[in-house]
């Protein structure tokens, strides 16, 4: 910008959902495709190895900053799988990275801020292993600030279908029978995909037209109205808020759109592009219930009842207490609160920081 405000230009986008769906096969073609591309898993990765890290030469003695995997994706894509096994402390330590597209270190006397000019392309699976529509709130255990973050969420489900299964299974028959030969690469070779997005990102950079930007404003205040009619009709608050971070994310995608082709303004059929899929992924995993109540029930004649089981929870177990999940739940369900609000109270708790799970999901330590 002419005032020196950067924005960031780069999608990010994560892949909830079922196991065996070829999330990370889908992971490892965008980091072949991609000019610039970083693999890494959520499991082995930690906050240093994703930002930076601060270390001493041992021939030097001196202090010297290597950095991380988004520090040398910058410019490209980087694949982050297994996202839900990373720690929240690692995952707290990207927030900078994925919205600002910096990373600002003070470590060791040394002040520096790196550029991490990349797109962040996430899988997860859900807490339960596979995908529970009954249990919405509690499939995903993510904060709502790092999900506020991805312009687009999918939802991906393995659904029982004979056909589809009929195909995949003879695809990979296919493969393994004629894994000797050549395999046909389509219309466009790898490296011929790669040299076209490599100049598309260096060379094009297309900007909404005047129709197209009234076309965008006249939509997000409609989305914002529904978004708050749902929320009336439900008495209960999306955990994605349409807010202008989305609008944003609406305009990101319009003018990549017009990127793949070249050209110089988006169109009005971009806009309708951008806006449908902000509709079948972030806005409708929001509405649907697959993502809504991730910070839990907000239900008017609920709220009472879970302020009501927090303040006894806080009472009754001191900070530094390892107490049984199931215990807990016993113990509040026998003074009459339902199940669903003790859980409920966990997960907000969880999410804030104060309560952590520990002996596989089983312990609650309460941290503050």
């Amino acid at each position: 910008m002419p005032d020196g405000l950067t924005r960031r230009g780069d999608i990010n986008l994560l892949l909830l959902g079922d196991p065996g769906t070829a999330k990370s096969q889908l992971l490892k073609f965008v980091e072949k495709c991609s000019p610039i591309g970083v693999y890494t898993s959520g499991k082995g990765s930690s906050a240093a190895g994703l930002t930076a890290s601060v270390m001493r030469d041992p021939t030097t003695r001196c202090f010297v900053m290597e950095g991380g995997a988004m520090v040398l994706a910058d410019g490209g894509v980087v694949c982050i799988d297994e996202f839900d096994k990373m720690r929240e402390d690692d995952r707290v330590a990207i927030h900078e990275a994925m919205e600002q597209q910096t990373i600002s270190i003070a470590k060791a006397g040394i002040t520096t801020t790196l550029n991490t000019r990349c797109s962040v392309f996430a899988a997860a699976n859900s807490v339960f292993g596979r995908w529970d529509d009954t249990k919405g709130e509690e499939n995903i255990d993510f904060m709502p600030t790092i999900l506020s973050r991805f312009d687009m969420i999918y939802i991906v489900k393995d659904d029982h279908n004979e056909s589809r299964d009929t195909t995949i299974a003879r695809h990979v028959m296919k493969i393994h029978l004629n894994r000797e030969q050549a395999v046909n690469e389509g219309e466009m070779s790898i490296e011929m995909l790669k040299k076209y997005i490599a100049f598309s990102r260096g060379k094009c950079g297309p900007r909404l037209s005047d129709a197209s930007a009234a076309k965008l404003g006249h939509r997000y205040v409609v989305m914002r109205t529904s978004a708050r009619q749902h929320e009336h009709d439900s008495n209960r608050r999306l955990s994605i808020p349409i807010t202008v971070r989305q609008l944003e994310s609406i305009v990101r995608i319009a003018e990549a759109l017009a990127k793949m082709r070249l050209e110089p303004f988006t169109t009005d059929a971009d806009v309708e592009e951008s806006l449908r899929l902000f509709q079948v992924s972030t806005l409708e995993s929001a509405m649907s219930g697959s993502l809504s109540g991730v910070e839990g029930l907000t239900a008017l004649e609920d709220q009472e009842e879970v302020r009501k089981v927090e303040k006894q929870l806080k009472q009754r177990f001191p900070i530094g207490s390892q107490v049984s999940e199931s215990r807990i739940i016993q113990d509040f369900t026998k003074q009459r609160f339902t199940e669903r609000s003790v859980r409920t109270v966990l997960n907000i708790m969880i999410r804030r920081g104060e309560l952590q799970h520990r002996m596989q999901r089983k312990v609650v330590l309460r941290v503050k």
